[in-house]
């Protein structure tokens, strides 16, 4: 599964990157391929381009900020607080793979 991902948190810090490392192994160990865009206090990281949203099977958002969307348009996207990838990103990544059908 072909997996993008934003990680952006309150105060765009520690768990913005922490979450955005969580996701990446976890994706990782469970066989995806994954690019984690960050949206933190020195702004946006890792930007996705048109072609990788194109080729996504599924946007992942873990955010506690308000992220826009637009350019999703079309794609599977999953909302989940930052907090769950925090504690369970293996389970996040299987339970998104389990309703993809993937």
């Amino acid at each position: 599964m072909k997996i993008l991902a934003i990680t952006a948190c309150t105060a765009g810090i520690a768990h913005t990157y922490i979450a955005k490392e969580k996701l990446e192994n976890a994706a990782k160990e469970l066989g995806h391929d994954i690019k984690v865009e960050t949206q933190g206090s020195i702004g946006v990281e890792n930007e996705f381009t048109p072609e990788e949203i194109r080729g996504a099977d599924v946007i992942v958002i873990s955010a506690d900020i308000r992220v826009n969307k637009e350019r999703f348009t079309g794609k599977p996207v999953v909302e989940i607080p930052i907090s769950m990838v925090m504690k369970s990103p293996k389970g996040v990544i299987s339970k998104i793979q389990e309703k993809m059908g993937k």
